[in-house]
């Protein structure tokens, strides 16, 4: 067969079919877009680590090399590009401000100007991660020149990673605030979506500050898990 099947790209495996599973249950009716959020907070710890894992092996060619750069990439996109769009679309569905935009699509006769404008961002935020991910591949090698220069790496734009903090702390607030925020989801998109593509630097974040982001994500993580136990309970 051909690909790459050892441990060095098992967490990177695990972060696509995670976001699958995401995207699955936000989008159709086996879920609920918290279960998406659930997956979209793991594939960010698969992420976090895949690198320093496949790192470990020494021997790794060079086809091997290259082969965890492009599934990291490809993975992302899907993890922390089209999942957060699909689980803000999903939002949609279960609002009981915004579910009865299809009927009222049909009784009025007329096409509602802000679920186009919603979906629009959504797409927006895909493209921009994408562009992002795509830069970030083709500038490897300046980012070795610039890191050999200065002895600090930094990546350009935000990293389509941070997606994995930043919406789930908005559903968390959605759900204890008892306030939809649906919109407030889709306006924090767009701005991820010009901080993807935005031409500033960002220091590369070192162990404890990735220490500290991994704890982060934990601490989103347990507290889906509270409302999940919460929600069975009412």
């Amino acid at each position: 067969m051909i690909g790459v099947y050892d441990y060095t790209v098992i967490l990177t495996y695990l972060s696509l079919l995670s976001a699958c599973a995401g995207m699955i249950v936000s989008m159709s009716g086996m879920g609920h877009p918290y279960y998406g959020m659930f997956f979209m907070l793991f594939s960010g710890l698969c992420d976090a680590f895949d690198g320093r894992v496949a790192r470990t092996k020494k021997n790794r060619s060079r086809m091997e090399q290259d082969f965890g750069v492009q599934i990291d990439s490809f993975s992302d996109l899907i993890a922390f590009g089209i999942l957060p769009a699909s689980i803000g679309v999903s939002l949609l569905r279960v609002s009981e401000k915004y579910s009865d935009v299809p009927r009222r699509l049909a009784e009025s006769g007329k096409v509602l100007w802000y679920p186009a404008v919603l979906v629009g961002i959504a797409m927006f935020y895909v493209l921009a991660a994408m562009i992002r991910l795509a830069y970030f591949n083709v500038t490897v090698e300046d980012r070795k020149r610039e890191l050999a220069e200065t002895g600090r790496e930094y990546f350009t734009g935000m990293p389509v990673t941070t997606a994995a903090l930043v919406f789930p702390l908005v559903l968390v607030l959605h759900y204890f605030l008892r306030f939809d925020l649906s919109i407030i989801y889709f306006v924090v998109m767009l701005a991820m979506a010009f901080l993807f593509v935005g031409n500033f630097k960002v220091p590369k974040p070192g162990k404890k500050t990735l220490g500290v982001l991994v704890a982060v994500g934990l601490v989103e993580l347990v507290m889906f898990v509270v409302i999940k136990i919460l929600a069975a309970h009412r």
